[in-house]
């Protein structure tokens, strides 16, 4: 079991470059709030259609398969299933429907006076609030929507947030984000240890797989008979991988934080960490028209009815 490989959840891919690495970090994290938040007060047709764009940027990155494969599977795979799950789950409205129209309806008509009047139209199709219903199985208007939103706000929320970590390194992203933090020096706030601290929160997260990983790997190498055992035995021994696992992590961050010490990172706001030279480019600011474009089409036909 290789923890890195089939969960590279939060971790940079560096080979190859594709032209979403390319693009400035801060471009790239407009565009990640963008995704997080235009599906605010959206409509369905709105938030399918961000579940494709995230797809077809994927696949236009020419992102490597291995990479994004088991990912994209997992997520869609629990996105179907929280759709399918709250499409015939109840809605909650706790109300009887029934038709507007009587069931024996009769049309009553007036005699024509003249050759000019005409009769009214045939009504259309009628209208159900009830989609689909056999057996215990019940689909409404009301719950099959809620599911669309719940699956494509997991997708969303989840891939995007990947698909931005995957394409920016941790350095380029705190660099970003001090940037447009830079106006917060006004308060006295420490923006450079902030963003420090978030360099060092990302990369920490690979150093947490790993730990698991090989704890992981040390029970199996030891061919614990888990019947034996039973479940008092069995809860005691995760309780020790447990306790484990937490010394090591805190073990690690005792030893970034003595190397932190030894470089001279002891108050705020003395030691500027210069990460990039951000420098908005051509495809930059192609970028930013698209964004824009997005959220003429977002506010344009977007908004939830």
């Amino acid at each position: 079991m290789d923890l890195l490989r089939s969960l590279p959840l939060g971790l940079y891919l560096e080979q190859p470059q594709t032209w979403l690495h390319k693009i400035d970090p801060r471009v790239k994290f407009a565009w990640l709030m963008s995704f997080l938040t235009s599906y605010v007060l959206a409509n369905n047709f709105w938030r399918v259609l961000l579940v494709v764009i995230l797809i077809i940027a994927t696949l236009i990155a020419r992102i490597p398969r291995r990479v994004w494969q088991q990912q994209m599977g997992w997520l869609l795979m629990l996105s179907f299933f929280v759709l399918a799950i709250a499409a015939i789950s109840p809605d909650g409205l706790g109300v009887d429907y029934q038709s507007r129209l009587p069931a024996n309806e009769q049309i009553l008509t007036q005699p024509a006076f003249s050759n000019n009047i005409q009769e009214p139209p045939a009504e259309k199709k009628a209208y159900s609030y009830v989609l689909f219903h056999k057996g215990p199985v019940k689909v409404t208007r009301y719950s099959l929507s809620l599911a669309v939103r719940l699956s494509t706000l997991i997708f969303t929320v989840i891939y995007s947030t990947n698909l931005y970590l995957l394409t920016t390194a941790p350095e380029e992203i705190t660099s970003g984000i001090e940037s447009l933090m830079q106006p917060l020096r006004r308060f006295k706030l420490p923006v450079t240890e902030i963003a420090l601290t978030l360099t060092l929160s990302l990369r920490f997260i690979p150093l947490v797989l790993e730990e698991v990983q090989n704890l992981f790997r040390s029970v199996m190498t030891r061919a614990i008979n888990w019947k034996k055992l039973g479940l008092k035995g069995a809860f005691k021994v995760w309780m020790t991988v447990a306790e484990r696992l937490l010394e090591n992590l805190l073990l690690r961050a005792d030893q970034m934080a003595n190397a932190m010490m030894v470089r001279g990172f002891t108050s705020p706001n003395e030691h500027r960490v210069q990460w990039h030279d951000l420098r908005l480019k051509g495809r930059d600011w192609l970028a930013i028209a698209t964004l824009i474009l997005f959220w003429g089409i977002r506010l344009a036909i977007g908004t939830q009815a």
